[in-house]
């Protein structure tokens, strides 16, 4: 049975083709994210300490680069589908298929700036602050991106209570049933709405204590995917890791926890 709820807009997730060459737009959210964060991360260092320079920036965009695409998609593959690419190691190389884990292109760009910062003779830290700040621009671009591939939608949803919940279409969604639209839930929590917390903090001039930029990003978005992951439907080959808890809140844990840690020693410095 579908019910006549909000219709879900149906974008081709190819915005053109040429040959065996398509242009998707889960390539592009990826491009303008890092290019979006990039000139941000510019914009940032031109406020006090002042302590990095702009160009150091425009050597970094590689490394993040790098660091977002492989770490992401390995952190998919250990995290969420060992078994299944372990039997099928070239489908490792399908990126524009989607398949790609915030947390794993998380440790992907932390390792990146650990290289980055001592081969550039700067304080971690000081990197950390500004980079995260920028973050939540490629994860708005991502969850759209999630959106019109139509990949990581919402648990059912009534509606009598959700009036925005949306039927996706079979290939997507076989059940045909009202779900939350969880990707916008997503974008809006971990890119908007983190976004302009971590800009008002640098409005209050954070960006001057060591490392609580970073502390509030680790919260901020462990918090924020904490809640969204209850409207969001476990991924169907791993369901429930312990009762109610999806692989994505069970990630989430450390990063607020570790968050909490960075803010305590930072705070503990300023004394």
């Amino acid at each position: 049975m579908t019910w006549a709820i909000i219709a879900y807009p149906e974008i081709d997730p190819i915005i053109f083709q040429v040959g065996p060459f398509a242009l998707r737009w889960y390539a592009l959210a990826y491009v303008f994210g890092l290019i979006g964060a990039w000139r941000y991360c510019r914009w940032l260092t031109q406020r006090p300490p002042g302590l990095i320079t702009p160009v150091a920036f425009d050597d970094f965009l590689i490394w993040a680069t790098l660091g977002v695409v492989l770490g992401g998609r390995f952190g998919y593959i250990l995290f969420y589908k060992p078994g299944y690419y372990l039997s099928h190691p070239l489908e490792i190389l399908t990126i524009w298929e989607g398949g790609m884990a915030f947390h794993g292109g998380l440790l992907g760009v932390l390792v990146a700036m650990v290289l980055f910062a001592r081969k550039q003779k700067i304080n971690f830290l000081n990197l950390t602050d500004i980079v995260c700040c920028a973050a939540p621009i490629g994860i708005f671009l991502g969850r759209l991106a999630n959106f019109i591939n139509g990949e990581l939608f919402g648990r059912a949803a009534e509606p009598a209570a959700v009036p925005w919940a949306m039927v996706f279409p079979a290939r997507m969604d076989p059940d045909q049933i009202p779900r939350h639209p969880s990707q916008l839930y997503e974008a809006g929590l971990e890119g908007i709405l983190l976004f302009l917390v971590l800009f008002g903090l640098v409005r209050l001039g954070w960006l001057e204590h060591l490392g609580r930029l970073s502390a509030a990003f680790l919260c901020g978005y462990g918090l924020a995917r904490l809640t969204a992951e209850f409207f969001r439907e476990p991924d169907q080959h791993l369901g429930f890791i312990l009762p109610g808890a999806t692989m994505g809140q069970m990630l989430s844990l450390p990063m607020i926890l570790i968050g909490i840690g960075v803010f305590v020693w930072s705070q503990r410095r300023a004394r």
